[in-house]
């Protein structure tokens, strides 16, 4: 069976003036559907940059990306977005809501992305919201939720297209202990219940004990492990 995610000896290298700098060397790793892998390493390591790579959003310099053991490293840019549509839902540490709409019109905006609208939308954004413990909150607006509770909206506007895989980026950081526990409970049910692939970049030391696997990124670089 093909792992959810896959990527094989991928390199990033920036350019400073006329320096290269590598922001990943030679990076191998893979993550199956049903595992919640957590990546932590110093600011900098190249934490981020890999998960951007892994969610179609940067092109590495070299190397290979297959999501559900299909390659997309070569795909042009028109066809990277159907990728990400298909099969990637990406959690961020600032949320990224938009405050004019309310929670139940966040969810509904990603439903829009996949052709379902209208009351079949307003059905489906309420029963996600009821799924990360929010039924109450469809008409609330992000400025009236808590950081809690605007990081669980974000949750269920990422679940809205059914992705194999979550990436989060320091989804607790924000949070008081209460509320990036309920996060991570949230995230950790995904990968065992819904056979979801979760990748979840972290400085939270409260996050590890929840983790099934822990990858240490250091200098670009895996750390053995």
């Amino acid at each position: 069976m093909n792992p959810a995610i896959s990527v094989r000896d991928l390199t990033k290298t920036y350019a400073e003036g006329t320096v290269p700098v590598p922001a990943l060397v030679n990076v191998n790793l893979d993550v199956q559907g049903g595992e919640m892998m957590m990546l932590i390493g110093p600011s900098g390591s190249g934490k981020t940059t890999l998960l951007s790579i892994m969610g179609c959003i940067l092109r590495p310099t070299s190397g290979s990306v297959r999501i559900g053991g299909r390659e997309v490293t070569s795909l042009t840019e028109k066809e990277l977005p159907r990728v990400r549509l298909d099969h990637v839902g990406f959690i961020f540490q600032s949320f990224n809501l938009f405050h004019a709409l309310t929670a139940g019109e966040n969810i509904e905006l990603a439903l829009d992305l996949k052709g379902i609208k209208g009351r079949k939308a307003r059905l489906r954004a309420s029963q996600l919201l009821a799924d990360v413990d929010l039924a109450d909150k469809y008409r609330a607006h992000p400025a009236d939720l808590s950081g809690g509770e605007k990081q669980r909206v974000a949750i269920a506007r990422a679940l809205a297209g059914e992705p194999d895989i979550i990436l989060a980026d320091e989804p607790t950081a924000a949070l008081d202990s209460h509320s990036g526990r309920t996060v991570i409970e949230l995230l950790r049910g995904l990968a065992r219940q819904r056979d979801r692939a979760v990748v979840i970049v972290t400085h939270d030391p409260r996050t590890l004990e929840s983790a099934d696997r822990i990858v240490h990124i250091e200098d670009g670089r895996i750390l053995p492990g």
